[in-house]
């Protein structure tokens, strides 16, 4: 057709997640994540987050945060920001919820059974008593 242009369409250009609001989270927020079975998530949005060993992340998300991946330079902040929330966040709380555990209250049960331990150690351990011979006893050293 005499007369006609044809424009091409503008080359498609790959859209990024911007992350940096989840770096400034894992900082500043650090109570909103949890981290289990390999997999870091985000409480309140219920988002979650799976670093491979070369700190590539994969996003699970109900909404359309899955579907787009994430700046090459940000990823790597996002790897090094986890790891430093990881070793001085998430570590120390384990290791203070592991501590507590060991002295928590135990059950009516085990309650009943370290009692019953206990009397039979203690039944157990029970020497005879010892007889000492009866006389007279003076306070008063004699020579």
């Amino acid at each position: 057709m005499p007369g006609m242009f044809v424009r091409s369409l503008p080359e498609p250009r790959m859209r990024f997640l911007d992350v940096s609001p989840m770096i400034s989270a894992l900082r500043f927020q650090p109570t909103d994540f949890e981290y289990a079975h390999g997999w870091l998530r985000h409480v309140p949005s219920r988002h979650a987050f799976r670093f491979d060993r070369k700190g590539e992340v994969t996003i699970e998300a109900q909404c359309g945060c899955a579907g787009l991946n994430v700046r090459q330079e940000q990823a790597d902040d996002l790897f090094a920001t986890f790891n430093a929330w990881r070793e001085n966040y998430w570590r120390p709380l384990g290791t203070d919820r592991e501590f507590a555990s060991h002295f928590r209250k135990p059950n009516a049960w085990v309650r009943l059974l370290r009692d019953i331990r206990m009397a039979w150690r203690r039944f157990r351990s029970r020497a005879e008593p010892v007889t000492v011979a009866a006389g007279p006893f003076s306070t008063v050293q004699t020579e």
